[in-house]
């Protein structure tokens, strides 16, 4: 079977329980709202690919569990994201003043990094698509080099999407590249 995207991302949703993380994948992935919705235990994920710039990403959304029980869980996938959405609840002062914590969590592993802002609803769709599609753009962009070698399929050495595809499923180790953007 021919292989339909270019290339794979992982991005991770952060947030306190509650707040709407599974709501906002499930209306972008499957352009569902359930109001009432059963908490998420440890980690679950959904994929979806969209076309960005002429490529054809196919992103891998990992949906984490907001309590405290699973945190050291959740920071395990904290390394393998290349982008990392942080939610809160725009009617929970609580779960905002905590973004605080979550940013602490994720910059123990990213130093530097720049954030954009989306208000974004899962209940009237408002922003869902252009969140996920600007931080697939700014992955995208902290991946410039890979993507010009998968453009230049005749230098010798360039790796081929087989082989960073290959890449990615490897197990973490010190040769992950480092993560250079989440909002």
């Amino acid at each position: 079977m021919a292989k339909q995207y270019d290339v794979l991302f992982r991005l991770l949703l952060l947030g306190d329980s509650g707040v709407g993380k599974t709501c906002l994948l499930c209306r972008f992935t499957d352009n569902e709202f359930h109001p009432a919705h059963i908490s998420t235990i440890g980690v679950d994920f959904k994929m979806k690919t969209i076309e960005v710039d002429g490529i054809k990403v196919r992103i891998q959304i990992w949906d984490t569990a907001g309590q405290e029980r699973y945190q050291t869980i959740t920071k395990q996938y904290y390394r393998r994201a290349q982008g990392i959405f942080l939610v809160y609840d725009i009617s929970s002062e609580r779960s905002y003043q905590h973004i605080m914590k979550w940013a602490s969590d994720v910059d123990e592993l990213a130093r530097e990094y720049g954030m954009d802002f989306y208000e974004t609803s899962a209940c009237s769709n408002l922003n869902i698509k252009e969140s996920f599609t600007r931080l697939t753009e700014l992955v995208l962009q902290a991946h410039r080099k890979e993507l010009a070698g998968l453009r230049a399929t005749t230098a010798p050495g360039v790796p081929d999407l087989a082989q960073l595809e290959e890449d990615e499923y490897k197990p973490s180790g010190a040769e992950d590249s480092p993560k250079a953007c989440w909002c």
